[in-house]
């Protein structure tokens, strides 16, 4: 127990990385278990909330995980190579289903402070769909940055560590979401509520 919580410390990362190295099963675990949900969060909001193709994805990245750790060199945090390999794997299943998948008219908005809670619940739910389909819309290279920086809570240096590229890349990548969402959600201003 005392070493479990020894191995998730950052500085025990590389022996915890050493030993899934070595085929050390209980080490994967701690691994998998460290990570799984960070791992889900990025591909489930990489998806538009898709949860089948996030547990997809994920069960790739950690397979892939078995099979490539022996590549991280250690030149970057664990967890930044990690996010590379999941947004990777996104971009891959993405390109996979090139198929266009129509998003369902969203129902207006409108008198949302005069709907009884389960209305306004269910109109929650209407504009959480609204956004979440605005951010799938985006190109990858605009999606991917936005859901590192609110979803993950990276800073732009890290997120640049996960995409490899700079700083001001990521500055302006979020920038140019941030107004392709400005855009595509200008329908729902005035209907944010409490």
């Amino acid at each position: 127990m005392e070493q479990r919580a020894i191995m998730a410390e950052p500085k025990i990362d590389e022996r915890l990385i050493e030993a899934c190295r070595e085929g050390d099963r209980e080490a994967f675990r701690v691994l998998f278990d460290t990570y799984k949900d960070k791992v889900f969060s990025i591909a489930v909001y990489s998806f538009g909330g898709d949860e089948a193709a996030a547990s997809d994805v994920s069960q790739q990245v950690f397979m892939k995980l078995m099979t490539t750790i022996s590549q991280f060199r250690g030149e970057s945090a664990f967890t930044t190579w990690l996010y590379r390999l999941v947004v990777n794997a996104c971009h891959d299943e993405q390109r996979k289903r090139r198929r266009f998948l129509p998003f369902a008219e969203s129902v207006p908005m409108s008198a949302i402070g005069e709907r009884r809670p389960q209305e306004k619940r269910y109109a929650r739910i209407e504009l959480a769909d609204s956004v979440q389909g605005a951010i799938k819309e985006l190109s990858p290279k605009l999606r991917m940055p936005i859901l590192l920086k609110y979803v993950e809570g990276l800073s732009y240096e890290e997120i640049a560590g996960v995409l490899g590229c700079s700083k001001g890349t990521v500055a302006s990548r979020l920038n140019r979401g941030h107004q392709n969402l400005a855009k595509k959600l200008g329908h729902l201003r005035g209907e944010i509520f409490e």
